[in-house]
């Protein structure tokens, strides 16, 4: 069994923080499922793009609150915006409620970090300049709207195993990415699992065009019960350009890895394996 799947632009993980990147004022700038009030009890969250305060209502964790939006982001006309850098978020992560440590075996401290946040494209620990990056260059909203992925999942012949293939276009350039795995219970209020990637490794790079292509065999990915089925898979540009074993990231959600593309919505219900 053999199935296609288009991706869809994002800047968004969970819905806390809102998004996994910010703008130079230090607002988000999300594109994804946005909370909004429809009525007088009822938080809703829909698909869309706009900038969101800091300074928004945050919930526990599986709980929603409206968003504080400053303004609608119309992505067919971003104009000036559009061409200003993006950044990621500062440490400890803004408006966050997803208790999770995302590398504990290499930074079991992550929580207690403090860090300004950064440009996006000058976020690389350790980095000299003799070093020479192949992309030095901002990274801006009109750019990161661009990106495409087309996703092929196909059920092995014995059954038990899956293999992932991607395609991309339009990535940011010269740039490392991940993809990572979600998982059903990764967002379980109650006891959530950690997110891990799609496979190890889990990196690829982009070339001069921001063209890439990615594949992984998982095993049983899809179980029937008892398992932690894959629900969405989610590709994450890398500011730290750096690849950290079983873990997606160091610190997560915005502080080194940004989501970029993902489905929009839980998926793969039709796939079992056993």
């Amino acid at each position: 069994m053999k199935r296609q799947y288009a991706l869809t632009v994002t800047t968004q993980g969970p819905l806390y923080p809102p998004s996994e990147v910010w703008d130079q004022e230090g607002n988000f700038i999300v594109i994804g499922m946005i909370n909004r009030q429809l009525s007088d009890n009822q938080i809703t969250p829909t698909w869309g793009a706009a900038i969101v305060s800091p300074q928004s209502e945050l919930p526990h964790f599986g709980s929603l609150a409206k968003y504080d939006i400053v303004s609608e982001l119309d992505l067919t006309d971003l104009g000036e915006y559009g061409d200003k850098p993006l950044y990621t978020l500062p440490l400890p992560l803004p408006c966050n409620n997803y208790d999770m440590h995302f590398a504990p075996q290499q930074k079991a401290d992550s929580k207690d970090i403090i860090r300004a946040s950064l440009p996006l494209h000058d976020a690389v620990p350790d980095f000299e300049f003799e070093h020479s990056r192949q992309n030095s260059q901002p990274i801006t909203l009109n750019q990161w709207v661009k990106a495409e992925g087309n996703l092929t999942v196909e059920i092995l012949n014995n059954q038990h195993d899956a293999k992932f293939s991607i395609r991309f276009k339009h990535l940011i350039s010269n740039s490392l990415y991940t993809v990572m795995a979600l998982r059903e219970n990764d967002l379980d209020p109650l006891n959530p699992t950690r997110p891990g990637p799609l496979g190890v490794p889990h990196c690829f790079v982009s070339d001069e065009y921001g063209d890439a292509t990615f594949k992984s065999i998982m095993q049983n990915p899809f179980p029937e019960k008892g398992g932690n089925r894959i629900i969405n898979i989610v590709v994450l540009y890398m500011s730290s350009q750096c690849s950290n074993g079983g873990a997606i990231g160091l610190y997560g959600l915005g502080g080194d890895i940004h989501a970029q593309l993902k489905l929009t919505a839980a998926s793969f219900q039709e796939f079992n394996t056993k």
